[in-house]
């Protein structure tokens, strides 16, 4: 078996990439990283590598029981083998959190990223409240798990 490096990456924009670990898997040398998931089907974290993912509880609404299953997630997708979980087959629908993701790249700011996500898919939504209100939710989603070094 070939040992091969993955580097985990838990977003922090104020944050390096960690050092690689090393995981046994017959597939190349690649990046992975956490992604915050929510739609109509899913609510959870998953890796943007494999199929693995962690669903948040239905119930869960608890501030401080939210932070600790954050935590747990982090912990979870660091412990978890991509071989050990069927091949992600199309890449992950562009989340709140992916198009922010994408423009923090880009050398906005966190809180700037949100707002422009928010506004995006308010005016794509424009005849959709619920999806308005969905995307204030996320936007404060987001910064949460910005500021607690989730994302």
């Amino acid at each position: 078996m070939q040992n091969v490096e993955y580097h985990d990456h838990i977003r922090r924009a104020d944050q390096q990439a960690p050092p690689p670990i090393s995981a046994p898997s017959g597939r190349n040398a690649m990046a992975r990283w956490i992604s915050w998931v929510s739609n109509d089907r899913f609510s959870g974290w998953t890796c943007s590598d494999c199929g693995w993912d962690y669903a948040l509880p239905s119930l869960l609404a608890d501030p401080q029981a939210k932070a600790a299953f954050d935590r747990l997630a982090a912990a979870k997708f660091r412990a978890h083998a991509c071989s050990e979980y069927s091949m992600r087959v199309t890449p992950l629908q562009d989340t709140f959190a992916e198009r922010a993701r994408k423009l923090i790249i880009r050398g906005f700011k966190p809180k700037d990223a949100a707002e422009i996500t928010r506004d995006e898919i308010i005016f794509e939504n424009r005849n959709d409240p619920a999806a308005a209100e969905k995307a204030r939710k996320d936007a404060e989603d987001f910064l949460v798990r910005v500021k607690g070094g989730l994302i």
